[in-house]
């Protein structure tokens, strides 16, 4: 090992020994870790530009090389013996280079062990077809929510599941299930080539790392039009934006097409922010769930979203329900703390009057 991965390795031990969820390294500067959504600094000495570009420059894939010199930003996987695989993002900012690594741990977690609440995501799961959607900024838990029920059904269900990542973010081990994980540069060269194959490779389920675009949606469509239920995440807050973002993949004079091929296709939302809990410095899933039954259906079709909000606020349908719902729980049980609560609340005024018992109904 050389002297130079020796820092980054001692760095990287630190962090999942500490329990952080990932390491921030800017050129002349000591680590940073991120604890319970908090960034600290390591006590250090400061990465020498040398040894951050260095870095990137011999770990970097083979065939993520010419990429990296050209682009100057690139993504791959990293692993070190008896310490664990990461997602790396090298960049460059103001000349120098940057590392952000993110802890990928190898066992999938239980939905017991993210504290979630698991009937809505099961009965989602459950869904023989279609597409499900979780949201969430970065940094959200959106990978370790459809992990953990991507593994329930792995232990319940037999189902051929190909996954398309970049990089794999969990390793899952076949039980009644099988799984074909892809990673892109090492399994297949481009994500827009893994999405043209993947529905002749006779899956089931289909995982799609992220909904970054038309072509990836519209391939999402087509899967789940012709009997395949997809999984992916999408990089918004609320179900509201979650649906806006959706439409933005299509031109106005295609709007109508994508309300009936959405109306159709789409099974469910499941948005997620994480706060910070009250004891042990650890953070609580919030969670805004939207089952698209054939009331939401039909809504979409019509292009009345508003009514769609106004579902999640009364919560009438069983398994639907807004963020403020679930962050009341949450304060309820002492979980967490009321200010917290609020301040990621997207409808704060709504919140003080539930936290006081007071509640609109609709």
């Amino acid at each position: 090992m050389s002297p130079n991965t020796e820092i980054f390795t001692d760095l990287l031990r630190l962090a999942v020994e500490s329990g952080a969820s990932d390491v921030v390294v800017k050129s002349n500067k000591p680590g940073y870790v991120r604890l319970s959504g908090r960034l600290k600094p390591v006590d250090m000495d400061p990465i020498s530009a040398f040894e951050a570009q260095t870095f990137v420059d011999e770990n970097v894939p083979k065939v993520f090389r010419q990429r990296w010199e050209d682009e100057g930003q690139i993504d791959f996987a990293y692993s070190v013996a008896d310490v664990g695989r990461f997602r790396v993002n090298g960049f460059h900012q103001r000349g120098l280079v940057s590392i952000v690594f993110r802890h990928i741990k190898s066992r999938v977690p239980t939905f017991e062990e993210l504290n979630l609440l698991s009937e809505p995501l099961l009965k989602l799961a459950q869904a023989k077809d279609g597409i499900l959607l979780v949201c969430g900024a970065t940094g959200s838990g959106k990978s370790s929510t459809m992990a953990a029920m991507l593994d329930w059904i792995n232990h319940n269900h037999d189902r051929h599941i190909v996954t398309i990542e970049d990089p794999i973010e969990y390793t899952f081990q076949d039980d009644k299930s099988v799984f074909q994980q892809r990673e892109i540069g090492l399994d297949v060269q481009s994500f827009q080539l893994a999405i043209k194959s993947v529905l002749r490779q006779n899956p089931d389920i289909i995982l799609i790392g992220e909904m970054r675009d038309r072509e990836t949606f519209e391939t999402a469509i087509s899967a789940a039009e012709t009997g395949h239920l997809v999984f992916s995440t999408m990089h918004a807050a609320t179900v509201a934006q979650s649906l806006t973002r959706l439409f933005e993949f299509f031109p106005p004079e295609q709007q109508l097409q994508a309300r009936r091929q959405i109306a159709g296709s789409l099974r469910g939302f499941i948005c997620q922010k994480l706060i910070p809990a009250i004891e042990g410095g650890g953070r609580y899933p919030a969670n805004e769930i939207l089952q698209a039954d054939a009331t939401v259906r039909n809504l979409i079709l019509e292009g009345q979203f508003e009514k769609i909000q106004v579902l999640l606020d009364s919560g009438a349908e069983a398994g639907t329900f807004a963020f403020n719902k679930d962050l009341l729980r949450l304060v309820k049980a002492g979980k967490i703390a009321r200010g917290d609560a609020l301040r990621f609340s997207p409808n704060p005024a709504q919140l003080e009057m539930n936290l006081k018992g007071i509640f609109i109904r609709t």
